[in-house]
């Protein structure tokens, strides 16, 4: 997603209630009384996201909060445009075979994957029958309000159908899982721990390194 992009009301509205869930309630008091007169994020971004930004970089100066928003604007493109959201889960849906058992979703690709696991796979008379574990890596679906544009209820836990084992695999240091695992909001789950590093904590590449991804992925869990 380019940041240059204007936002619209539908997404401003989605990246504020998603950040509203990731902030505590003195960094929005504290976003509230900012002069963003001369504060830098990209000029086009509204007003209101720009002030959660500066309060999440207040309490994690690393200048992770613009890195967020484009995060959570990319999920929201999927999730609200049906016929993108189509189209990729047919691509992804293609690679699976009446062989694979075993599926790694990385950040919104755990979000696409669950959506397959729960919608087409679980429907197919062929790919996907195989699949014994899901393992999640960086998942955002911790948000409530990813999960609300999912079409998921606020009190419906996420779940796997059965004969899936979920495990899912979170650094508290990526914001993108919200600093915790999914214990709270999916059923019969595993949340495992891990320490990625200090710097890009949500890299695909490091949370693929660490021994729960391996052990799931060959079959040898513990």
């Amino acid at each position: 997603m380019d940041d240059a992009v204007p936002f619209d009301a539908d997404e401003e509205a989605f990246v504020v209630e998603a950040m509203d869930e990731l902030l505590r309630p003195e960094d929005l008091a504290y976003a509230q009384q900012l002069d963003l007169s001369t504060l830098g994020p990209p000029k086009l971004w509204p007003v209101s996201v720009t002030r959660r930004v500066v309060a999440y970089d207040r309490r994690s100066p690393q200048g992770v909060g613009s890195k967020l928003v484009t995060f959570l604007r990319e999920v929201r493109y999927y999730l609200r445009e049906p016929g993108l959201a189509a189209e990729v889960r047919k691509v992804v849906g293609g690679a699976f075979t009446d062989t694979t058992s075993v599926v790694i979703g990385h950040s919104l690709g755990s979000v696409i994957a669950y959506d397959l696991l729960r919608g087409e796979l679980s429907e197919s008379t062929s790919a996907g029958n195989s699949i014994h574990t899901f393992v999640t890596c960086g998942s955002p679906l911790g948000i409530a309000a990813i999960r609300r544009a999912m079409g998921i209820p606020d009190r419906e836990l996420l779940a796997m159908p059965a004969g899936i084992r979920w495990i899912n695999i979170f650094d508290p240091d990526d914001i993108v899982t919200g600093a915790a695992g999914l214990s709270l909001t999916a059923r019969n789950i595993t949340d495992i721990e891990v320490d990625t590093g200090n710097f890009d904590p949500h890299s695909a590449l490091k949370y693929l390194r660490t021994v729960p991804v391996a052990r799931a992925a060959t079959n040898c869990w513990i």
